[in-house]
């Protein structure tokens, strides 16, 4: 016999709710029985005692807890960490990467008619003197000119000294009457003639010397030798190129890159830190040179910074450069503060009646202290610290102040 409708509850809806009717039990005549009139009893009291708590518990949330003051709406509102940001002034650094040079390199090679390199006496790292002999060229060909040239001397001076007797002689001779005077001159210009190529063949002798002297590769100035391009055995000439390098002074340099922004920022003088990569230690030069142009393709220029020699210092080397640019004064905010999007950068300002304001700013020098706003800040404002990216402009929150820096 299939279920009658009477085991079961009905739902009904009416025009306010939605009732349950609990399920009924009969008897098998189809009856109501007396133990089922009590269940149904039951159940309707357990579900009304249900809805009533369901809408007090509504109408507590509703009410915020059951308190309907307007502190409640206050206390409602997000809580925001702010700044003030407060103007200070800060030594400006500029950070710069570049290559390390010798500040006057002085390329020496050979200056004679060139020959075989017999020696080699220094090497790069050492430091030479003005006039040191840095390669010896073989000079045996010359040494015999010299000797050759150096007797011709002798001969003509051994003629002029005949000459002048010649001379002598006749000047006597003429006052007894034995001569005429133009044999006095004949003899007076042998004697010049005679004197004259003594002098042609000393200066002929100068030359030689010279150009042996010329045959040794010499440093032109006191420094320190960077690079050693010749070996003995080599030929060389005049067309050998560099085969040696100086460093004048042992005086090098930084050629800092430096944007063209920051370029103008920079004077000559100022003072920087150059680190070698690789190394921790700092030393101390200056801008003894700003580049007069921009790079096209990179849009910099080169600040030249000057350094005396150390040896942690090589030529050629990659070392970065802190460059004090002055003196700024201005807000400086966190980075947290500060916020970006394809309009540019800027903060959050709590404004007298707490509702958020967008503010656009133009960053400065980047510090440990923070970020330098030099646009957009006058000082004293409340800036929201963090969390910016969740609030929007016009929103009302409550404020609390915290140091710079602090959460």
């Amino acid at each position: 016999m299939p279920d009658s409708p009477a085991r079961y509850g009905v739902w009904h809806l009416d025009d306010r709710t939605m009732n349950y009717e609990a399920p009924i039990e009969t008897d098998q005549g189809g009856k109501l029985s007396q133990g089922g009139y009590a269940a149904a009893g039951r159940r309707r009291r357990l579900l009304i005692a249900a809805g009533i708590a369901l809408a007090v518990l509504v109408a507590f949330l509703l009410k915020g807890g059951g308190s309907g003051t307007e502190d409640s709406g206050t206390s409602e509102l997000p809580v925001v960490s702010v700044v003030t940001a407060t103007a200070s002034s800060i030594d400006g650094n500029i950070e710069a990467t570049g290559t390390l040079a010798a500040r006057r390199e002085l390329p020496v090679g050979s200056v004679g008619e060139g020959g075989r390199v017999v020696s080699v006496p220094v090497d790069a790292g050492q430091w030479v003197r003005q006039g040191q002999v840095l390669a010896v060229i073989d000079r045996s060909v010359q040494s015999q000119q010299i000797a050759a040239q150096a007797a011709q001397v002798d001969i003509a001076r051994a003629d002029a000294a005949l000459a002048q007797a010649n001379l002598d002689r006749g000047l006597k001779l003429t006052d007894r009457g034995f001569i005429s005077k133009a044999d006095v001159d004949r003899l007076r210009a042998t004697r010049d003639a005679a004197d004259a190529r003594v002098k042609q063949a000393q200066a002929q002798l100068g030359e030689l010397r010279a150009l042996s002297a010329r045959l040794n590769i010499t440093a032109p100035d006191a420094g320190l030798l960077l690079t050693r391009n010749v070996e003995p055995g080599q030929v060389v000439g005049g067309g050998s190129g560099i085969l040696f390098s100086i460093a004048r002074g042992g005086e090098l340099e930084l050629l800092a890159g430096v944007s063209e922004e920051d370029l103008a920022k920079l004077s000559v003088g100022a003072a920087a830190l150059v680190t070698p990569i690789g190394t921790e230690k700092s030393f101390a030069g200056q801008i003894w040179q700003l580049s007069p142009t921009i790079e096209q393709q990179t849009r910099q220029g080169t600040a030249r910074i000057a350094l005396s020699y150390a040896p942690e210092l090589r030529p050629g080397g990659f070392a970065s450069a802190s460059i004090r640019s002055g003196t700024v004064i201005a807000p400086f905010l966190p980075e947290s503060a500060i916020q970006s999007d394809e309009k540019g950068s800027f903060v959050l300002i709590v404004g007298k009646d707490d509702k958020v304001i967008r503010r656009p700013v133009k960053t400065g020098l980047v510090t440990e202290n923070g970020i330098a706003i030099v646009q957009g800040l006058t000082g004293g404002e409340r800036v929201v610290l963090r969390a910016g990216g969740f609030l929007s402009e016009g929103d009302k929150v409550k404020p609390r102040l915290v140091k710079s820096g602090g959460g």
